[in-house]
């Protein structure tokens, strides 16, 4: 039996998505086990993990790649020799790629999650290359690479990342237990202009390529013709809004569209919806998926990468065709129009969420392979 706790570093560049998945990952890991430090950069705030964390550093890190990365290697380095961790916990491919080289010589275990392959992105050929290249040349400066989802495995498979017993499948997931126990209803449909009758059909997601917002509207169009009475609401905000914002007015329905822009309590929003969209181009996992699960929320969703993983067309969800706004309208009329399929696809939504995309379970299997990679 250890006595001490396990120290684990984590290092991660990127906020959003990945601070989000960080936090749910510290709540429920085991603190009478485990002793947590975060190298973050200045895109994170402190106040954010109180009571999470034994230990907070804040050093510059960005995404692009410069000559502040020297930097930023040498910082790392400093804070692991400072703090001695039995375990370097690297988060997303920018961090990923400082913290394994910042590592190199020090005796610890190293652990790497992309949180979705840069290389999987829609992206230059040329770009695409040297992502892929660098994941290559980083690869065997870790012990384990997790990925997110079956997908994230298969594609670093197929790009010959890495060897197979390398990588570990860990899915994502959402903390239910906080959504569960919190306040409900705090945004009103009035509070949007959006008559109680109205048909509301939403995504959750920057307003840029990958979310595809275009086709969103698109589809929103098609919607309109047929449903006079469907408005449509994008969470989130990004450098496309002007163009969707174009778009509807060009259309005609710009009075249909809200657009909330960014949001401390996005799911406050999705309680809004009648029918939840995620017509992703790319998607390394897709988190809005299981906490539109979480919702009660039937789901439209894109057919790539990640989310056949989660979406089972038919049974939890409607999967359509990339970049497909009929398709994707065809999908959102018939969740309106037949009621059984509805009902059918929240119930199995629910029972997925609790039995597959639990935050509890995310942090379980963290626990399991710290302490394999420990012993």
């Amino acid at each position: 039996m250890r006595k001490n706790k396990i120290r684990i570093l984590h290092v991660a560049q990127a906020a959003g998505g990945v601070d989000r998945y960080i936090r749910m990952l510290l709540k429920y890991l085991d603190k009478e086990k485990f002793e947590n430090i975060l190298v973050c950069s200045q895109d994170f705030h402190e106040e954010d993990y109180k009571g999470l964390l034994d230990s907070f550093e804040q050093i510059e890190m960005t995404r692009a790649i410069g000559r502040t990365d020297l930097k930023a290697i040498k910082e790392v380095r400093a804070l692991i020799k400072k703090y001695n961790p039995d375990i370097v916990y690297a988060h997303s491919s920018k961090a990923g790629a400082i913290a394994r080289v910042a590592d190199i010589g020090i005796k610890n275990c190293c652990v790497y999650n992309p949180h979705g392959w840069a290389f999987n992105m829609r992206c230059s050929a040329k770009k695409k290359a040297m992502y892929k290249a660098i994941e290559k040349i980083a690869a065997p400066f870790c012990d384990k690479i997790i990925c997110i989802s079956e997908a994230e495995k298969q594609s670093a498979l197929d790009k010959k990342i890495c060897r197979e017993e390398k990588l570990q499948v860990i899915f994502n997931g959402v903390d239910i237990e906080a959504y569960e126990n919190g306040v409900h209803g705090t945004v009103k449909r009035e509070d949007l202009n959006i008559p109680e009758n109205a048909f509301v059909v939403g995504m959750v997601g920057r307003i840029s390529p990958q979310k595809a917002p275009d086709v969103f509207v698109k589809m929103a169009k098609q919607v309109k013709e047929k449903v006079p009475n469907a408005h449509f609401i994008i969470v989130g905000n990004g450098d496309q809004e002007s163009d969707i914002r174009k778009y509807a007015a060009d259309n005609g329905f710009s009075d249909s569209l809200h657009i909330t822009g960014w949001v401390d309590n996005p799911m406050s929003y999705v309680e809004l919806f009648d029918v939840a969209c995620l017509l992703s181009r790319w998607e390394g996992f897709g988190l809005a998926l299981p906490e539109y699960m979480m919702a009660g929320k039937p789901i439209v969703a894109s057919r790539v990468d990640a989310i056949p993983n989660i979406i089972k067309d038919g049974e939890n969800g409607l999967l359509v065709e990339v970049d497909d706004a009929a398709g994707a309208s065809k999908a959102v009329l018939r969740i309106y129009k037949e009621k059984d399929l509805k009902e059918k696809i929240i119930a199995q939504g629910l029972e997925d969420v609790h039995n597959r995309f639990n935050a509890r379970r995310v942090s379980e299997e963290h626990s399991k392979l710290f302490d394999k990679e420990m012993d």
